[in-house]
């Protein structure tokens, strides 16, 4: 535990010199990156969602790719394609930019639904087709996606069964004003002038926090946290309350859901419990790590009725009124 705790404070460290505040989004990326699960990121422009990412993959020592999506961006400009060469009459492979152990889908809404269907299959199943040929992905990978909830020309709704295969939906807001001054601060001392990764120059701080080994430790060290048959019983009594809000909650959120969370939900909670357990330094879970990220959890995967959302109901409401509701061991 205590060196689990150490691995995962060095990375938090190394994100936290980069990104002034966004302590939710650091710890999700945390919990993505040690279950290896996939992160859904919604906030409006320069809200340092980049900067989280590039600085999460340097941190690591591993390889980090972003792809600007747009309406025009094919499968094979994500996944790589066949490349004929006329001098020997030969098709070569070459891989995507998706082929990296950290990848940022900026703007993920924006990719047509042909192309989306490839980023899912790459998200789902860890590796690509090309030409009928499966390679497979690096290890870890990661997937940080974001999309702009304000500017909604040339893009298109992400399907359910993508939103699904998100282990995490993350919503930023804007920096308080300490924090927006601290940038300035950061902006004006060079702390933030050496690029992408937000190093300044400094020779220090361009080594990796850990490496890609000590990751895979990660990985394999949140397999061995336990969880009581009480937790888990908790755990499917919120996702299975989420389809039955109707006989559950009260007043307008009884009828605000559609379509509750599927058992994929189930899955994300417990992966992500033992997570927040490990990071916070014990060998087991406690039911306060299952509601610590129950809004990341189950807010992009409860679909809403039209009347809900016409009266601005939030996913957050109904996830606030199911842990009311639902006793905890």
């Amino acid at each position: 535990m205590e060196r689990a705790v150490a691995l995962a404070g060095a990375v938090d460290a190394r994100v936290g010199a980069s990104v002034v505040g966004q302590e939710s989004l650091r710890r999700s990326l945390l919990v993505a990156l040690t279950t290896g699960g996939h992160l859904l990121v919604e906030s409006v422009p320069g809200l340092a969602k980049t900067l989280a990412a590039s600085t999460l993959a340097h941190a690591v020592g591993a390889r980090f790719s972003r792809i600007q999506c747009t309406p025009d961006l094919l499968p094979s400009d994500i996944i790589g394609t066949q490349v004929y060469d006329p001098r020997d009459h030969t098709f070569s492979t070459q891989l995507g930019p998706v082929h990296a152990n950290v990848v940022l889908l900026d703007e993920v809404n924006r990719a047509s639904a042909k192309t989306q269907s490839a980023l899912l299959e790459a998200m789902g199943e860890g590796h690509t087709s090309i030409a009928g040929q499966t390679h497979a992905l690096p290890r870890p990978f990661l997937v940080l996606a974001t999309q702009n909830p304000l500017d909604e020309e040339g893009t298109y709704l992400l399907p359910q069964a993508q939103l699904d295969r998100f282990m995490l939906k993350e919503v930023l807001d804007y920096p308080s004003h300490a924090e927006e001054v601290a940038v300035l601060d950061r902006v004006e001392s060079g702390a933030l002038s050496g690029g992408a990764h937000g190093d300044g120059g400094d020779p220090a701080h361009r080594a990796p926090a850990i490496d890609l080994a000590a990751v895979t430790e990660l990985q394999r060290l949140v397999t061995r946290v336990h969880v009581e048959p009480s937790v888990k019983d908790y755990v499917v009594r919120l996702v299975t309350a989420t389809r039955s809000t109707a006989t559950l909650l009260d007043g307008a959120l009884a009828e605000a859901v559609e379509t509750g969370a599927s058992p994929r939900a189930s899955i994300a909670f417990f992966s992500v419990a033992r997570a927040v357990a490990l990071l916070a330094g014990r060998d087991h879970v406690r039911p306060d790590d299952v509601v610590a990220l129950a809004h990341q959890v189950l807010r992009h995967r409860l679909v809403l009725t039209f009347d809900a959302q016409a009266d601005r109901v939030r996913p957050e409401d109904v996830v606030d009124a199911v842990l009311a509701a639902v006793p905890a061991p």
